[in-house]
């Protein structure tokens, strides 16, 4: 668990602009917000495409969270394509 003392290091900007954290944080997703003017707040974060940011509301939640226990309590099971095509074709449910 992570304390409120934090660590101080002292670390050199180099010519291209970047610093290196640590390879702790390789690969990380960092917000890095200038409060002042040479005054930087780095912070891990994770960022949701706005694209995907519909999985994370709870209703898809909680439809995502069903559709894995139904998928759970009902194993795959072989089937004839054949057969489930033609019960499509008949207009009824697919038979297996």
């Amino acid at each position: 668990m992570h304390t409120l003392a934090g660590k101080s290091s002292v670390k050199v900007i180099g010519a291209n602009g970047q610093i290196s954290l640590g390879k702790e944080f390789a690969g990380r997703q960092v917000l890095v917000e200038e409060r002042e003017p040479g005054v930087w707040l780095v912070r891990t974060a994770q960022v949701i495409p706005d694209n995907e940011r519909w999985l994370h509301q709870p209703k898809a939640r909680a439809d995502l969270d069903r559709a894995l226990d139904w998928s759970q309590r009902h194993p795959a099971q072989a089937s004839d394509p054949e057969t489930v095509l033609k019960g499509l074709e008949d207009g009824g449910r697919p038979r297996r």
